[in-house]
Formats: C-alpha cells, structure tokens, sequence
C-alpha cells in the first residue's frame, strides 16, 4: 500500500546571513558545532538544535522506509516564514527556501514532494511567487501560517491570493505559529501543546465564519495537527451560531456544522480514539496521513497505529495515500 507522509519540515543545511544581508531583523541563522547537528539561531537567541535528518534527503528515506513510507511531502519551518520582513526582503527568503526544496523534489522525484513558502505580508509578491512556484519549481501546493502578523485569513487583501491558488490548481497546508498570548504562556511548553491546537482552529473558523470557502469553492485547504481543536470544540462553535449570531454570524450565515468535509486534515492525534472520532466526521478522504517529522512531538512512526485500530483495508488507504493525492491533484502512478 502506497503510504504518503503529507505533513514533514525540511531546512537548508546553510543559510544566508538574512539579518546582515538586510539590516534588521531576528532571521533565523544556522550554527553548525558538530557535525551532523545545528542550532538554529533567532536573532542572538537560541530556537532549537535540529539534526541532520532536517536536511539531509538521503538520510530521511532510510529514516521513513523503515515505516513502509515511500513519499514524503517537504515544507519549511513555520518559523521561516518571515511575515515580519519587508516586502521584497520576504521574498527572497521565500525564494530561497523554495529553490532548495526544488533541488530536493527534483533530484528524488519518487520521494518527495514539495510545498512552496510565500511572503503573505505582500499580497502582489505572494501571487507572483505562487505562479513560480506552480510553473517553474512544479509544487502541487503551499504551506502558509495559521495568521499574518495577527491577520486573521478571511481580511480581504488575501483573497487575490485565494483566487490565485483556484486558478493555478494549489493546495493549501495551514500550519500553526505566532501562537495567540505565546509571551504568557511559555512555561511547560505551552505555545506547542495548548497554543498550537488553538491557532488552527483560530484559522479555520475565520474561514468558516469569513465565508472563504463559499468565496472561493474550488480552494482545498488542509488544517494541520487534524484541525487543531476545530472538530472536538464544533459543538460549542455551532452553539455559539445559533445562540449569538448578531456576534457571530455577521459575514456568513452559513452553520459551521456545514464545511465540515469541506476541508481536508492530517492524522496527527497521538490518540485513535480521536482519530476515530475525526473519521467519522470528516470521513476517511478527509483525513491524510501526517507525521510532522522530524520533530519529536509529531508522529514518528508515522501512522503505525492506524493500522492496528481495525479500520478497513479502504480507510486506510484513503489515509495513507488516496486523500493526499485527491487534496493535491496527483496522480497515484507517479509514486508506484
């Protein structure tokens, strides 16, 4: 069975001084003190070390195949995303990161596919890197934040880029960052487990309740970490709906309820009874196989305990590989 990994983060093994280059700015540096491990540097500030399995395409699939994983979709780190550069700065950041992961999808076309980094903070910038990235680099799709500076994605200066990601046939991954009330919750790790869920679900209800998807029907997003805490809080966003709609349902008078199934997610739950519970809502071509990898919260036996919750044969398929071919138009021949 064909299995596809839709949900992993790949990073240049060097970087540009983008701070030097430009003149500002806490841009993500890379320090390398042994081999086959980096720090990644925020400004004069320690992000993370990451080893080289974050940039090393060789070493990642013997890394997968050991889970019977044949592809891997790659995107950046959200913290690459760079939305606070200037216009132009943005997207030579963008840039960068796209033909490097361009150098990775081509040189292993069987094992990897790629999604490509705009500057969303230029709308113009964004669309004309989109159009690159569709026709010149050959991505299926993107991965964008889960906000722009604190732009929720229904304001109207993203919608030429909606319109851009139809015509061009994109995908959309939306990936939490810049997690609401990050400074005051740091302790315990909370940004990454309480802040994460709440920034998808952050995103998709502005979607939801902005009217994104009726505006643009064609558009096919897929909502990380199986929606954040969407699906498992639907119930009191759909009675807020009913209850307050004056507050609520302002720009769409369309029942939450609805879009779902609308969208895609990934599988990352860390529980099958969750997994479960999101199946049966979202339906099994609703719901792609995610990992995260390499990153120790994600799933990193990618998806092995799918196939001990005695789901079908056809579930798991679905999973494993046919959701992430529909979610980016791909054909599955080009991966057996």
């Amino acid at each position: 069975m064909l299995k596809i990994d839709m949900h992993t983060h790949i990073f240049p093994e060097r970087l540009p001084d983008f701070a030097a280059k430009f003149g500002y700015g806490d841009f993500i540096q890379m320090v390398h003190k042994r081999p086959g491990f980096a720090d990644m540097m925020q400004g004069e500030k320690f992000f993370r070390e990451i080893k080289s399995n974050c940039w090393d395409p060789k070493e990642r699939i013997e890394e997968y195949s050991k889970f019977d994983t044949q592809v891997q979709v790659v995107c950046t780190i959200p913290v690459m995303f760079s939305y606070f550069a200037k216009a132009n700065d943005g997207l030579a950041v963008s840039q960068f990161l796209n033909d490097d992961i361009a150098e990775t999808t081509h040189k292993y076309p069987k094992n990897y596919i790629g999604l490509g980094t705009l500057p969303m903070q230029a709308p113009d910038l964004a669309i004309k890197e989109l159009e690159r990235i569709k026709k010149e680099l050959g991505f299926p799709g993107i991965q964008i934040g889960s906000n722009i500076n604190d732009k929720n994605l229904n304001e109207e200066e993203f919608y030429p880029i909606w319109e851009a990601c139809e015509a061009l046939d994109m995908a959309v991954m939306i990936h939490p960052w810049n997690m609401m009330g990050f400074d005051k919750i740091k302790r315990y790790w909370l940004p990454w487990l309480v802040g994460m869920p709440a920034e998808t679900t952050r995103a998709a209800t502005s979607m939801i309740f902005g009217g994104i998807f009726d505006k643009f029907p064609k558009l096919r997003v897929n909502f990380s970490h199986a929606g954040g805490s969407l699906l498992t809080t639907m119930g009191r966003i759909e009675h807020g709906f009913n209850c307050r709609p004056d507050l609520v349902a302002i720009d769409n008078p369309v029942n939450p309820r609805e879009y779902i199934g609308r969208f895609w997610v990934d599988s990352i739950t860390h529980d099958p009874m969750l997994l479960e519970y999101i199946l049966k809502l979202q339906g099994s071509k609703r719901v792609t196989l995610g990992s995260d990898y390499p990153f120790p919260l994600g799933d990193l036996e990618i998806g092995a305990y799918i196939q001990k919750m005695g789901l079908s044969d056809e579930v798991v398929e679905d999973i494993y590989c046919n959701s992430t071919l529909e979610w980016l138009n791909l054909d599955k021949n080009l991966y057996l």
